[in-house]
């Protein structure tokens, strides 16, 4: 057997965990054989070594096949909403953004709390939110805490930071990199696929419902769990952000 080529990620200054949990993340989430994650070779606490993804064009037929898995890895189910992959202790992120450690049964009181007001002061200070679009956020996120859109869902194990950067399509089909795993709503990873338009979306759309049916309104609720990536880059990725951050709480609170 050759030499397994490897993608190196490190850090001169590392943050606690940070390579540990993408590490735990990616078992994690390969343990439910559902969609492919790419391989951990190597991990410490300043770097992070994992197999080469050689690129390849995506087809209809992989999308629809990484729906499919990626049905499967979210019925594989977590402990509770917030929950960290098994084994996992340590601090949580996304992108290098560290998140609270907050578990609920409630899926509503651990989005608002744990995904989207833990960013909205670090957004205000730069300038990416004005102080009325705050409050329009903070007002939704007290509808979402309240149970406004929990349902009777099991939590899913979700990657959790699944945009289509984060989906590479090789010769063997679609591999997920970088998770912020945890259990969250299903339909969160894919609102986070279509947020930055993920190719032939539709088949993986189709691959998943195959699989496992998605509640009836679901389209609806995207914004809604678009929230959580719209409040991260928030922070960081510009005004527009922040703009797109308060026109989602503002459907938000529409709905209801």
């Amino acid at each position: 057997m050759g030499r397994v080529e490897t993608v190196v990620k490190q850090r001169g200054a590392p943050l606690p965990g940070y390579f540990e949990v993408e590490a735990a993340g990616l078992r994690w989430l390969a343990e439910a054989q559902g969609a492919r994650c790419v391989d951990v070779i190597e991990v410490s606490a300043r770097r992070i070594a994992v197999a080469r993804v050689p690129a390849v064009t995506a087809t209809p037929d992989a999308a629809y096949a990484f729906g499919r898995g990626l049905a499967r890895t979210h019925l594989a189910g977590a402990d509770r909403f917030g929950s960290a992959p098994d084994g996992w202790d340590g601090p949580l992120y996304i992108g290098e953004r560290q998140m609270p450690r907050i578990e609920s049964d409630s899926w509503g009181e651990f989005y608002a709390f744990g995904r989207v007001l833990p960013f909205l002061d670090d957004a205000l200070a730069a300038g990416n939110l004005e102080v009325r679009e705050t409050r329009l956020v903070r007002q939704a996120c007290d509808l979402i805490a309240e149970g406004a859109f929990d349902d009777d869902d099991p939590p899913a194990r979700i990657h959790g930071d699944l945009w289509s950067g984060n989906v590479l399509f090789g010769p063997d089909g679609a591999v997920m990199i970088d998770p912020a795993a945890h259990g969250g709503h299903a339909e969160t990873d894919l609102a986070m696929l279509a947020l930055f338009g993920a190719p032939h979306l539709d088949d993986v759309l189709t691959g998943y419902e195959e699989v496992s049916p998605l509640r009836a309104g679901w389209r609806t609720r995207v914004l809604l769990h678009q929230m959580h990536p719209l409040a991260v880059h928030a922070v960081g990725h510009g005004r527009m952000y922040g703009l797109a951050l308060a026109r989602a709480a503002a459907v938000v609170l529409d709905s209801h």
